[in-house]
């Protein structure tokens, strides 16, 4: 993967210093997200500190080598310096039923922002409009986010968007699954007088060509996240690129990923947006004694160090742990060949 290479600023370690600290931890989820109520993730650990490696079980490969790419960067590397020491983070509601949202947004405490996930599938925009309209009787001086992760076509975008807009949104992350129905989606909230910011979340990091969203005009502002865009450093770049205001946000990370999207948005220049990061509250457990999770709306940019009893306590089951230590020999291959690749192609010119 070239843009690995590009943003590197060490060799990729040989393949046995990632297995020699390489743990593989499942955690349990209080609420169901992303159809799953276990996140697997495999951490490794060099002079640096910490790194994590979780892209989900569906990713191909050379998808998932910008993930590995984020966690060398991590553990071997480091982050740049920040130029903020404290990250507003909003709260994330999953697609729980509306009388759920009160419960979830007590795990947060005190918050400006919260991201609400709409258009799950096997739900309504009923059931969506209830959950958002919730939040806001919960919080009525919040700004409110919705993410449907590419789950409508144009028209229910539209739609729904037409209807959620009463509640009062901030904007609305990923309402159509490609660039350009994500550039309709817009001409369409435009042409009925509809004020929605659109924002583009796997339109960025899911593209070969990250800027492509913001050539095509498709979006208002940008979500990154450092793990599937290959770094923080990897990120910064996009960002200057895209020219578009940024958001931070997670992948469903422990406390070690959420450390990389920390060192992320304390190193953009502007941060107009509450990030994404506060998603550890999510979980039943972390892998840190002092997990990085929200205080008053805000998360202290500071390290993540892994707890060898919370690694043996949640340590995968032997099957699991075979799994990801298989994929980790064959992603590790993917970015070994990319950056034999950059480097051949450095010396011919």
């Amino acid at each position: 993967m070239p843009e690995r290479a590009a943003g590197a600023t060490t060799p990729l370690p040989a393949l046995e210093e990632l297995l020699a600290t390489a743990r593989v931890v499942s955690l349990p989820m209080r609420v169901k997200f992303r159809g799953i109520m276990e996140r697997e993730t495999l951490l490794i650990e060099g002079p640096a500190g910490w790194g994590e490696f979780c892209p989900f079980p569906e990713y191909g490969d050379a998808e998932a080598s910008r993930w590995l790419a984020a966690a060398v960067e991590a553990a071997w590397t480091g982050f740049p310096e920040p130029l903020r020491r404290s990250i507003p983070v909003n709260a994330t509601v999953p697609a729980v039923d509306a009388a759920r949202v009160p419960e979830v947004l007590a795990r947060f405490g005190r918050v400006d922002a919260v991201k609400v996930k709409v258009a799950e599938r096997g739900q309504d925009l009923a059931e969506d409009i209830a959950r958002v309209e919730a939040v806001r009787e919960a919080l009525p001086d919040a700004a409110v986010r919705v993410d449907a992760n590419g789950g409508w076509d144009v028209p229910q975008a539209v739609e729904a968007l037409g209807r959620l807009a009463a509640v009062g949104l901030e904007y609305a992350e990923q309402p159509v699954p490609d660039i350009d129905g994500l550039a309709e989606v817009r001409r369409r909230l435009a042409a009925r007088g509809t004020h929605v910011l659109i924002a583009a979340d796997e339109s960025v990091r899911k593209e070969d060509d990250p800027l492509k969203v913001a050539r095509a005009g498709a979006a208002d502002l940008i979500v990154v996240k450092v793990a599937p865009l290959g770094g923080v450093r990897r990120a910064l770049e996009i960002v200057a690129q895209a020219g578009l205001p940024a958001v931070v946000s997670s992948a469903l990370d422990t406390s070690v990923g959420i450390r990389a999207g920390l060192a992320l948005a304390a190193s953009l220049p502007e941060l107009p947006y509450a990030c994404g990061l506060g998603t550890v509250r999510l979980f039943e457990s972390d892998i840190t004694l002092d997990p990085l999770v929200p205080d008053d709306g805000a998360i202290a940019v500071r390290d993540a160090v892994a707890d060898p009893g919370l690694l043996e306590r949640y340590a995968a089951p032997a099957d699991r742990r075979g799994w990801w230590l298989e994929r980790l020999r064959r992603v590790h291959g993917v970015l070994a060949t990319a950056e034999s690749s950059a480097r051949t192609e450095f010396t011919q010119t």
